[in-house]
């Protein structure tokens, strides 16, 4: 159709962007959607065009061409009386024209009107083709339109009973209007006539058959009518020229009478093809006025209440009883006047009624519209969806400039909002434009305060949700942010802690840059400047929510009693803000505060909990821990608060502390170092350790020598010299002078060679042996025991002298027995000593006194100026060579107590060569052995040592030359001695 609008040359045609197809058509008018090209508001354009009625004379002879041009001509003077018959009338249910008509070079023409969706005809077929292809209750009609810009739109329109009622009464009310007041008749009320604008409201038109009654007396511009032309009906003209008989009273037709009770009977007619199944007039007449006649003639063929109005479908009860009776009879006079129509029991319900006084609203008193508000809250469920969006939601925006009722209309703004399957478009293309002029730019220009304006602002608040279900991005940043940010910086403190705690629904919708330059800025402000204490508590609660926490679990409470929820606080996967942002801008804020008050602290509590989440490990430790330390420690706190705070230090420092060791540990590993464990030796890792510490390795002691020590196992073969005990010293002739090793100094001692550090007792022919397992035992102290008595270099005279024996010794100096008593010998008991772990080779007796004296003298030297020396290092000296003869030293052992007496052994009972224990004299020791003494190691007594690993003692052969009868008899003596000695221990 655009290509014949671009033929036009108007007015119209220059201000207005005309889509280019039709949206619906209504008679002889084809409507498109437009807009004014200067203030983009919607409208409607009517445009008729002459080519289409040109195109049914074209077959005709030259004398009928003539007079259908005649016809034609009158079609469109008609047509313009139509649209200035519109310019004329003013009234809500008569369609507004808003640009007069105008010819086109086409001859054609065209007006503006205020923008409608269809007209009821076309909604009506739309009904019928969706009956036939879906049924009865089918969907509801959908109308496709395109608006100047390209965009497709579709348009629900639906037909239920409260529309029909709505729409009845609003035509009713623009008939009276007609009758009353203009002083027409319509002449032709068809569904061709009736227009549905986009609020869902009827309204009149096609008035090209309109005219003042017979007999009127009312001054009218209107030119009458000769109803003899009208019904002369001319068949080259198409049917939507001319009256519609379908609709016609038999007052036109049979009667030739023009009066305003013939709209009544129309308006009949229309009832109930409303209700009729096809949605089409009773009588059909297909243009043919003796059909007319023919109908009317017959009783069966007329509607009437006997045959049910020749409706196919149910009537209303209130419809068939009470109001066609009085509107579909003959005779004029029976019919209801339009006022009588609106009183009808047919509109008596509460729906309908609510209709008729959102229609009178501006008429009623003050008091009325507050209580018509405060009861249409619950009368809103039961309106139909369309009813709400198209009728009565844009009747309430347009009372909003009352700002006494300004909160009770917004609630039930948003009452039908909830209850709209398509309350998006609803609010972005309505509701959402009034909001911020009424709370943005209205509130810029008046800038006191506005009490009335508050509490609307209020309910806006308490629906957050709501408007962020219905909102996309964009249109939420410029048209309700806003409004959200005018009640933060409100003075009145309810309005921003409603602000404050709608935080939640928008932060979805906006994007990261909005929220951290528009609005975090102006609540940290409203933070740091308030002196309520619900604003504190209410911005602490907003910093969660902005640092991607939850309030959920105090949601139920204001958190002004300042106890927090024993439930832990859900945190979301994201957060609004940045980590930056959190710990430079929101912990400053919250250290900032003065107040100690429960409330706030507790506030402050999760604010910290869910940056300390977020921030580094090095920021918690050096900002958040001092504060938090600081706040728990307020006066007010009770114990529930103040174990709250130590829960939180706690985790933040188990964070710190993992974060820190794990750091640790990755940079040792990236420097190619390890972790060692440390040990009680740490603190001389740079002077050795301490003796007797730990397990010795390099000197052959290992844990397996203790267990079998303390089991009492044999100990280990060992086939070194140096550790063969007694027997490897009784066999001078054995070691080669080769073997002994030289004089050396080392901090640590040379690993043996064998495996075991001790040698069993090897079988002898006529000696039993005992080796002691020296090496496992700890460290001796001097001590006075049973059998810590020496060796004395006398003949038959016993010394009473007792040594304490070191038991492991690190230098070893080759001895005997010396006359000298120790340093530490007893003198209350008469034992014999036992012998001392020495780490030579090999032992000899024939060390002279001095030589005891010397050693002994340097233990005590050394004990008093040597400091502590680690169990590994040794100094060995090798022992002087022998030759071949070993004088005889005079020792002798006292016997052990026996039936009271002492048994002594003289040195005269072996031959010349008496024997000599010089092993068991106690060695000089080593300097660990004296500083082991000296330190009180494990001290260990001479019986204590032959019970666990001796047997017999084994002698030092002082020459391998002694005859074997020699040898065998001081066997037998020496073993009755010792066996009583061995008995015993």
């Amino acid at each position: 159709m655009f290509s014949s609008l671009k033929g036009f040359t108007s007015n119209i045609n220059s201000n207005y962007a005309v889509s280019p197809t039709p949206a619906s058509t209504a008679g002889a008018w084809k409507i498109y959607d437009a807009k004014k090209k200067s203030t983009q508001k919607p409208y409607s354009v009517f445009v008729f065009d002459r080519k289409s009625l040109d195109s049914h004379g074209n077959t005709l002879n030259r004398s009928s061409a003539s007079s259908f041009k005649r016809a034609t001509e009158e079609v469109v003077e008609r047509l313009k009386k139509e649209a200035s018959s519109l310019a004329r009338l003013r009234h809500p249910n008569v369609l507004e024209l808003v640009e007069p008509v105008e010819d086109t070079r086409g001859g054609g023409l065209q007006f503006v009107t205020e923008p409608v969706t269809t007209s009821l005809a076309s909604l009506l077929q739309e009904k019928d083709e969706q009956e036939r292809a879906g049924g009865i209750g089918g969907r509801s009609s959908r109308y496709v339109t395109e608006d100047p810009d390209g965009v497709r739109r579709r348009r629900e329109l639906e037909i239920d009973e409260l529309e029909i009622q709505k729409g009845l009464l609003q035509v009713s009310k623009a008939l009276e209007f007609l009758h009353e007041n203009a002083g027409l008749v319509h002449g032709n009320l068809t569904p061709e006539s009736i227009l549905i604008n986009a609020k869902s409201d009827w309204k009149i038109s096609g008035l090209a058959f309109c005219s003042p009654p017979e007999n009127s007396s009312k001054p009218t511009s209107v030119q009458p009518i000769s109803l003899s032309e009208c019904l002369n009906l001319d068949p080259r003209l198409p049917r939507y020229v001319q009256i519609n008989l379908d609709y016609t009273s038999p007052d036109f037709v049979l009667d030739n009478n023009l009066t305003t009770f013939a709209d009544m009977f129309s308006l009949g007619l229309l009832c109930i093809a409303l209700y009729n199944s096809p949605h089409r007039s009773p009588i059909e007449t297909s243009g043919s006025i003796s059909a007319y006649r023919r109908i009317f003639t017959s009783s069966s063929t007329v509607p009437s209440a006997g045959n049910d109005f020749l409706s196919k479908r149910p009537l209303p009860k209130d419809l068939a009883n009470h109001v066609l009776p009085r509107l579909i009879t003959r005779r004029p006079a029976q019919r209801m006047t339009a006022r009588e129509f609106q009183e009808s029991q047919y509109f008596d319900n509460i729906l309908v009624s609510t209709i008729r006084f959102l229609d009178a609203f501006p008429a009623k008193t003050p008091s009325e519209k507050s209580s018509f508000m405060r009861g249409l809250n619950k009368v809103l469920p039961s309106f139909p969806k369309s009813v709400m969006e198209k009728k009565v939601l844009p009747a309430l925006l347009e009372e909003l400039k009352d700002k006494e009722l300004l909160s009770l209309i917004l609630q039930n703004v948003f009452k039908i909002l909830s209850l709209l399957p398509s309350s998006r478009r609803a609010f972005g293309e309505k509701v959402s434009p009034k909001l911020k002029e009424i709370f943005v730019d209205n509130a810029k220009q008046t800038q006191e305060k506005d009490t009335a304006r508050d509490a609307g602002l209020m309910v806006v608040l308490e629906n957050t949700n709501l408007i962020a279900e219905n909102t996309l991005g964009k249109a939420f940043k410029d048209d309700v942010l806003p409004i959200l940010l005018t009640a933060i910086e409100s003075s009145t403190p309810s309005l921003v802690d409603a602000a404050l705690r709608g935080l939640p629904n928008i932060l979805p919708i906006l994007d990261f840059s909005t929220i951290k330059n528009e609005l975090f800025p102006i609540i940290a402000t409203v933070f740091s400047k308030t002196n309520s204490l619900a604003i504190k508590v209410r911005g602490c609660h907003a910093f969660v929510i902005l640092c991607g926490g939850s309030n959920e679990a105090s949601s139920g409470d204001d958190g002004l009693d300042g106890l927090a929820s024993d439930k832990k606080k859900k945190t979301s996967s994201s957060s609004a803000l940045d980590k930056y942002t959190m710990q430079e801008k929101i912990v400053p804020l919250i250290k900032a505060i003065k107040t100690k008050e429960p409330a706030v602290m507790m506030a402050a509590l999760e604010v910290m909990r869910v940056v300390g989440d977020n921030a580094d490990a090095e920021f918690v430790a050096l900002e958040i821990l001092p504060a938090l330390w600081n706040m728990s420690l307020g006066p007010l706190l009770d114990l529930k608060q103040f174990q709250r705070f130590m829960e939180l230090i706690r985790s933040l420092s188990r964070r710190v502390e993992d974060e820190q060791t794990k750091k640790l540990q990755e940079l040792a590993v990236t420097n190619g170092t390890t972790t060692s464990t440390s040990t009680t030796n740490d603190d001389f890792l740079g002077f050795g350790g301490v003796t007797g510490t730990t397990f010795d390795t390099t000197n052959g002691a290992t844990p397996d020598d203790f267990e079998r020590l303390v089991k009492g196992k044999t100990s280990r073969v060992s086939g070194s010299s140096r550790d063969g005990g007694w027997e490897a010293a009784a066999n001078p002739a054995v070691v080669s002078p080769t073997t002994q090793p030289n004089a050396q100094f080392s901090w640590s001692t040379t690993t043996p060679t064998n495996n075991s550090p001790f040698n069993p007792p090897k079988p002898q022919p006529s000696f039993r042996t005992v080796t002691p397992d020296l090496a496992a035992f700890s460290t001796l102290s001097p001590q006075t025991t049973q059998f810590s008595q020496p060796l004395q270099p006398a003949t038959n005279t016993v010394h009473n002298s007792s040594t304490a024996q070191p038991a492991s010794t690190g230098m070893s100096w080759p001895s005997t027995t010396a006359a000298t008593p120790s340093p530490w010998a007893s003198s209350s008991t008469s034992k014999p000593l036992s012998p001392g772990n020495s780490s030579m080779s090999a032992m000899t007796s024939a060390i002279s006194n001095t030589n005891m004296n010397m050693n002994m003298n340097m233990h005590m030297n050394m004990n008093q100026q040597r400091p502590p020396i680690t169990q590994t290092s040794s100094f060995s000296l090798p022992p002087p060579p022998s030759g071949g003869r070993v004088a005889s030293s005079g020792f002798q052992l006292s016997p052990p107590p026996a039936g009271g007496s002492q048994r002594q052994v003289s040195s005269t009972s072996i031959g010349q060569a008496s024997s000599h224990f010089g092993a068991m004299s106690p060695p000089a020791g080593s300097m660990n052995s004296m500083v082991n003494s000296a330190m009180g190691g494990g001290n260990r007594s001479m019986n204590s040592i032959m019970a666990t690993n001796m047997n017999v003692m084994t002698p030092i052969h002082p020459t391998s030359q002694i005859p074997q009868q020699q040898q065998q008899q001081q066997q037998q003596q020496q073993s009755g001695g010792l066996d009583k000695y061995e008995s015993l221990l």
